[in-house]
């Protein structure tokens, strides 16, 4: 099981410092990968919990983001050649760039030179978004009803660009005649992993179409994370593609507390990765077996200062980690 660290990047206050000492720790412990969070605005209504739907679509999420609007959080996307700079060994990503706020152009372009940057480092995460009062502060709201068709030209265009001496593409959300777009990513291919997609078909004949690298949820259960791998799994089967060739990795709230905490069944709310050593020792145990490859692990957005989230990680790494691998 790689272990991979999601920045909290997306706090009402968080300092630049921060995000590096975590980095730096990540870093020196061997983890897989530091991920950033993609998160344009927050609307003043998120504060009244009056957005226009639950966060991420999701029915056991309340329709409020969990930063307010006043937050001084930092955008994902520019962290990520940052992070390129600070680091020598891990693995940099963005979970989940949103297509619709970029031009699949631009973005194909600038993520090869990031990989250069990052000499070969780079994980690419793409969805479609869910927010239609960010894709207004975007200049997107025309594309919020064909958002995922956005990312299917976005993958296509990406991975044209990445491949060929000149490309040129003909779609709703891109025309343009042959062009060069500049270095190729040192990655071939370079990883793409998707989130977003709750229909097990649907995902499959993405992951098989475009050779997709992984699949990215959030707070999944180890017995929910089992079932959708299950599902997609006899899809790709289907498609004469196996479910053992995608990574399967989910962003999980995680802090080691003393005592034991409640963590009865609560959806996307439960506290799978919150509570005592020993508890998240046999949760990460359920999680292998479950087919888990990678835990993205997410500082709270508030109550939990970085200084404890650094403690943690070693604990997770030196402590819990030896007695899962051992199972």
């Amino acid at each position: 099981m790689k272990l991979a660290l999601y920045l909290p990047n997306f706090r009402d206050k968080v300092t630049v410092k921060e995000l590096e000492d975590l980095t730096a720790l990540a870093e020196e412990l061997d983890f897989d990968s530091v991920w950033t969070l993609d998160r344009i605005v927050v609307p003043e209504a998120s504060d009244r919990g009056e957005l226009q739907y639950s966060f991420g679509m999701m029915d056991e999420f309340p329709k409020q983001l969990p930063v307010t609007s006043r937050g001084e959080w930092y955008q994902g996307w520019p962290l990520i050649p940052w992070l390129a700079a600070k680091t020598e060994k891990v693995r940099i990503g963005m979970s989940i760039t949103d297509t619709p706020y970029r031009a699949p152009g631009v973005l194909a372009a600038e993520l090869a030179t990031v990989d250069h940057l990052s000499n070969g480092r780079l994980n690419v995460g793409i969805g479609a978004g869910w927010m239609p009062e960010e894709f207004a502060a975007s200049s997107a709201s025309h594309i919020f009803p064909k958002r995922h068709k956005h990312v299917r030209e976005t993958i296509e265009i990406m991975q044209g660009i990445w491949t060929n001496e000149t490309f040129e593409y003909h779609g709703e959300f891109a025309d343009f005649d042959p062009c060069g777009f500049g270095a190729k990513p040192i990655q071939d291919p370079l990883p793409i992993w998707f989130s977003g997609l709750k229909d097990p078909a649907r995902s499959a004949k993405r992951i098989a179409k475009y050779g997709l690298a992984g699949w990215i949820g959030i707070q999944d259960t180890p017995d929910a994370l089992a079932g959708w791998r299950d599902s997609i799994g006899r899809e790709l089967e289907a498609l004469g593609k196996s479910i053992d060739d995608v990574e399967m990795a989910s962003m999980i709230w995680f802090v080691i507390t003393d005592q034991d905490m409640d963590q009865a069944p609560a959806g996307k709310g439960t506290n799978i990765l919150v509570g005592s050593e020993a508890q998240i020792t046999e949760q990460l145990k359920r999680y292998k077996e479950a087919g888990l490859s990678m835990p993205l692990l997410w500082p709270p957005f508030a109550d939990v200062p970085v200084a404890k989230t650094l403690d943690d990680l070693k604990r997770l790494k030196e402590d819990i980690m030896p007695k899962v691998e051992a199972a």
